[in-house]
């Protein structure tokens, strides 16, 4: 049967819906602020705040005055516009792991008993919450190897942040931070690999890959040496090929004195079957907003859970969670430690999602995650590859992990439609196609990453669509080339998002720019 027959239609509600600033009415009400509680009243005397004047506000908030009823239509229009992985077929997000998060999960971190929690309670009083942040952190070393997690990282990028933090602070502690002043990273592993060292002042090797699309092991001998502090990678990288010669690179790493950071964001694939450890790695982190259960949200919620082994435990984050035998403890005696990389403890809903998230899987169940996302991601990979004028650069006949990055380079050579074009078409059918990252070393990409969650005829669905649109781009290029046409907006004009003047990402920036653009017009 062919499945274009069977795609679904899409109509994306379109509103053309002002910001709510936009939307204000002066004098609107949506709540009656209640009084001030005594204890704030008496800070008061003759009208006068006794407050100290660094943390009064000497001018009102700017909020919107809306009511009630305006709020909530204002609101729900806006997420008439939005697609998500609940509504669609998400694989197309590449290598930000969009996959089903269990709504039970939701309920256990919107209970007050979690979300009511205050980061400055006294420890007695949080015992449960510590003791689940000491047992996830038991799980995520024996997924891992390490011998030790910290939760505070927000993210990935300040993940893998924290861990060149603490390879910057092991090469001090042994007199040696003068002398390696280089970290080594590949050309497919993640960016933020490369620049989050080069923050700390680290200069950048990259290692490009051979004919089969893996990292250059000949390459990697001539890079090494007395100067390299540490080699941080994605394995699979971004191509979603995995390296088997892993092992060879960091023992060339170890001889020469450096460490070896692993960067596991995606980890979906993994899960069960190889461990950071026995790689050689002396630090990862995993994203717990992707393969463990907390939905990816554009920046948040998220947490880099971050590992490393025992001789690195006494740099990691203050404090760490210990327990004594009678109660968890927040052990801030870590004298070596680089510090906080974030404010308490880091996203704790986070932790706690992969908490639930682990302990309804067991570990049968996170091998089996493994296994269907490896399943899916091969099966997709070979119906890509039979769509003209689609491509699977390097790595030919051989399986893949997670995700693919593929290209439309021959369909761009034939039609002149580019991955942008499609990109913009796929919305068209409430998909999503994501590129990668710039620059495009695989000429017209396009990265997917099918999880655990999805069924063989949702995937069936979101390889249909992209038939469809290279049957209309050798056909009718011209219905690919101005799309999207069913989508909330116009297609978006690349210059608006290159271009400072154009930026604005509050509504005080964006009255303050049209103000100088009206100055610049009376001139």
């Amino acid at each position: 049967m062919d499945m274009r027959k069977k795609l679904r239609r899409f109509h994306q509600a379109r509103w053309d819906e002002p910001i709510i600033f936009e939307l204000s009415s002066k004098g609107e009400r949506g709540i009656l602020v209640p009084r001030a509680e005594k204890g704030i009243e008496a800070v008061v005397e003759d009208g006068i705040s006794k407050l100290p004047g660094k943390i009064r506000r000497k001018t009102p908030p700017n909020l919107p005055e809306l009511s009630q009823m305006q709020v909530l239509k204002h609101y729900l229009r806006l997420s008439q516009e939005n697609l998500g992985a609940d509504f669609n077929v998400d694989i197309g997000q590449g290598t930000c792991t969009m996959k089903y998060s269990p709504k039970v999960n939701e309920q256990f971190v919107r209970s007050p008993k979690v979300s009511a929690l205050h980061p400055l309670q006294d420890p007695s009083t949080v015992q449960g919450i510590l003791e689940i942040l000491y047992k996830t952190d038991l799980f995520m070393r024996e997924i891992s190897g390490m011998d030790r997690f910290s939760f505070q990282p927000a993210s990935g990028s300040q993940a893998i942040l924290a861990m060149a933090s603490i390879v910057k602070a092991y090469h001090a502690s042994r007199g040696d931070s003068g002398q390696r002043d280089e970290v080594i990273t590949t050309i497919f592993s993640h960016p933020s690999d490369a620049a989050a060292p080069a923050v700390l002042g680290y200069k950048i090797i990259t290692i490009d890959h051979d004919e089969s699309g893996l990292p250059d092991l000949k390459a990697m001998k001539k890079a090494v040496s007395k100067r390299t502090a540490a080699f941080f990678a994605t394995n699979p990288e971004d191509t979603g090929i995995f390296n088997p010669k892993i092992d060879e690179f960091t023992k060339i790493v170890h001889q020469q004195g450096g460490l070896c950071a692993y960067d596991q964001a995606n980890a979906n694939g993994l899960l069960g079957l190889t461990r950071a450890r026995e790689a050689g790695f002396d630090t990862c982190f995993f994203n717990l907003h992707k393969t463990f259960s907390s939905p990816h949200g554009c920046g948040g919620p998220g947490c880099g859970a971050m590992g490393v082994t025992k001789e690195l435990s006494e740099f990691l984050p203050v404090p760490v969670v210990r327990f004594d035998g009678k109660s968890y403890v927040l052990d801030y005696d870590v004298p070596l430690s680089i510090g906080k990389v974030r404010s308490f403890y880091g996203g704790v809903p986070a932790v706690l999602r992969a908490y639930a998230w682990i302990m309804s899987l067991g570990s049968e169940g996170l091998r089996e995650v493994a296994r269907v996302a490896i399943l899916n991601n091969n099966y997709l990979l070979k119906k890509v590859k039979e769509i003209p004028g689609a491509s699977a650069p390097y790595a030919e006949g051989q399986r893949r992990i997670e995700q693919v990055r593929y290209s439309w380079e021959p369909m761009t050579q034939d039609t002149g439609v580019t991955t942008e074009d499609v990109t913009c078409r796929m919305a068209d059918f409430g998909l999503h196609m994501w590129s990668s990252h710039h620059p495009f070393i695989v000429p017209q990409p396009f990265t997917l990453e099918p999880t655990e969650s999805y069924a063989k005829a949702e995937l069936d669905e979101y390889v249909a669509a992209l038939r469809q649109i290279s049957d209309e781009a050798h056909l009718l290029p011209e219905i690919v080339k101005t799309a999207p046409h069913q989508s909330v907006t116009h297609r978006p004009r690349s210059i608006n998002l290159d271009h400072p003047d154009k930026w604005a990402v509050t509504w005080r920036a964006y009255l303050k720019k049209c103000e100088k653009n009206l100055r610049r017009r009376i001139v």
